[in-house]
């Protein structure tokens, strides 16, 4: 995602954090929670926050937290609208691309049978663009009102069907068989 995509966007200069670390709490304002919801295909977005822990480890940056949100949502069933409380944990590493890699051409193979961290862009860990991607992880696909169920519409056996005229062949000529 480019730095233009992201909707909201809180950098984190590497720089910046001490060898103690860094507790970092954000909280998205109205207007940026107005375009997550539309990227994310909410109905709204009423609260959006996160709690972060940095630390360094040499070049590379260690981010622990948590993201808090309320989403609204419509229900499949109902169609109702429905709220949902989202609470995501966080666990990333971010590290500096390779000599001659860019962000654009990092195809995610740097290391081989384990999870490569992501990168640092310019130097720098974008805490908003972290809790946007765990808020969208965190968003139930199909929400249901409390107590909602799908009823399927009831069958009638009216004969009617597709292969009722076919039965009635095949019913017909197996009489004739003695």
């Amino acid at each position: 995602m480019k730095a233009k995509e992201i909707a909201w966007s809180v950098p984190v200069a590497a720089d910046d954090i001490s060898e103690t670390g860094l507790h970092m709490e954000i909280e998205a304002p109205a207007d940026v929670r107005a375009r997550i919801a539309e990227i994310a295909g909410l109905r709204e977005l009423p609260q959006l926050s996160a709690t972060f822990d940095l630390a360094k480890q040499g070049s590379r940056v260690s981010v622990t937290g948590q993201v808090h949100a309320t989403v609204g949502q419509t229900c499949v069933v109902t169609l109702e609208p429905v709220e949902n409380r989202i609470e995501e944990a966080v666990d990333l590493v971010f590290a500096p691309l390779p000599a001659g890699v860019t962000a654009e051409t990092d195809d995610g193979r740097r290391r081989k049978g384990a999870e490569p961290p992501e990168p640092l862009r310019e130097g720098s860990v974008d805490l908003g663009a972290v809790a946007t991607e765990f808020l969208v992880l965190g968003i139930d696909p199909y929400p249901r009102k409390a107590g909602a169920q799908f009823t399927p519409p009831k069958a009638t056996d009216d004969g009617a069907h597709p292969f009722a005229a076919l039965e009635a062949l095949k019913k017909r000529s197996g009489s004739h068989k003695s």
